[in-house]
C-alpha cells in the first residue's frame, strides 16, 4: 500500500491515444485507458468461445478442450463454427487483446515520459504468434496450416510439423532462436545472481555493494564488464532476437523450404574442398 501511495503523484492525466479523458482513470493499481477496455472485451469474448467449443466437444478436460483451425479444403476463407469458424474468431480476439494490451502499455510510456521499450518488445512476441496463426497460413493457402488452441492438439501439431520437415533440430533459424533463447536464460541467471550478490553482501551486518563492485567481479572473472546499463541492453536484445528467430525458422518451413532440414546442410558437403579426403563426403 506504501508504493500505491507513492506513486499516485505519478498517476497524471494525458498520453492517451483513444477515447481522451473518457477512459483515462484506473481501478486500483490498473490503468484502464480505452485499450484496457477492448483488451477485457477480447480476452472475454474469445475465452467464451472456447468455453462454447468445449460445450460443443462435450468436454470440460482442459487437457482435451481444443479448438481446430478450419480443413486445409476451406483454403484461407471464412469457415462454418464447427468447422473452423470458431478458431478465425478467437485468433481475432487473440490479435486484439494482444494489440490493446500493446497499446495500453504505450500509453502508460507516454503518462510516464518514458521510452517504448516494452511496448516495442511485447511486440516482437505479437509478431512471433501472428507469424504462426496468420503470415505462414496466408503464405502457404490455408488457415489449416496454423496451430490450433488446445494443450494435446498443440503438441501434436508441433510434433507433426517437426516430422513434416524430416528433423527440425536442423532447421538453421531453429538453432539460431535456440542459442537466443539459452543465452537469455544464461544472462538473465548471471545478472539476478549479481544483483542479489552486491545486494546480500557475503558478512552479515555489511553493507550493500555499489555497482562498481558488480563492474569490478566481471571484470576480474572475465576481463570485460557489459556495465549497468549495457546488460539490459544485452538481455533485451537477446530476448527480442530469440522471439524473432523463433517465428523465422517457422515461417521459412513449407514457403521458403519444403524439403527434410537435414538436406539444407548439403551445401556445406558439397564445399569443393572436403573433395579427395578420406572418409569425406565425395
Amino acid at each position: 500500500m506504501a508504493l500505491l501511495s507513492f506513486e499516485r503523484k505519478y498517476r497524471v492525466p494525458g498520453g492517451t491515444l483513444v477515447g481522451g479523458n473518457l477512459f483515462d482513470f484506473w481501478v486500483g493499481p490498473f490503468y484502464v485507458g480505452f485499450f484496457g477496455v477492448t483488451t477485457v472485451f477480447f480476452a472475454i469474448l474469445g475465452t467464451l468461445l472456447i468455453l462454447w467449443s468445449a460445450v460443443l466437444q462435450g468436454t470440460w478436460n482442459p487437457f482435451l478442450i481444443t479448438v481446430n483451425p478450419p480443413p486445409l479444403e476451406y483454403g484461407l476463407s471464412p469457415a462454418p463454427l464447427a468447422q473452423g469458424g470458431l478458431w478465425q474468431i478467437v485468433t481475432i480476439c487473440a490479435i486484439g487483446a494482444f494489440v490493446s494490451w500493446m497499446l495500453r502499455q504505450v500509453e502508460i510510456c507516454r503518462k510516464l515520459g518514458m521510452g517504448y521499450h516494452v511496448p516495442f518488445a511485447f511486440g516482437v512476441a505479437i509478431f512471433a504468434y501472428v507469424t504462426l496463426v496468420v503470415i505462414r497460413p496466408v503464405l502457404m493457402g490455408a488457415w489449416g496450416y496454423a496451430f490450433p488452441y488446445g494443450i494435446f492438439t498443440h503438441l501434436d501439431w508441433v510434433s507433426n510439423t517437426g516430422y513434416t520437415y524430416g528433423n527440425f533440430l536442423y532447421n538453421p533459424a531453429h538453432m539460431i532462436a535456440v542459442t537466443f533463447f539459452f543465452t537469455t536464460t544464461l544472462a538473465l541467471a548471471l545478472h539476478g545472481a549479481l544483483i542479489l550478490s552486491a545486494a546480500n553482501p557475503a558478512r552479515k551486518g555489511d553493507t550493500s555493494r555499489t555497482p562498481d563492485h558488480e563492474d569490478t567481479f566481471f571484470r576480474d572473472l572475465i576481463g570485460y564488464s557489459v556495465g549497468t546499463l549495457g546488460i539490459h541492453r544485452l538481455g533485451l536484445l537477446l530476448a527480442l532476437n530469440a522471439g524473432f528467430w523463433s517465428a523465422v525458422c517457422i515461417v521459412v518451413s513449407g514457403t521458403v523450404w519444403f524439403g527434410n532440414w537435414e538436406l539444407w546442410w548439403n551445401w556445406w558437403l558439397n564445399l569443393p574442398w572436403w573433395a579427395g579426403i578420406e572418409g569425406g563426403v565425395n
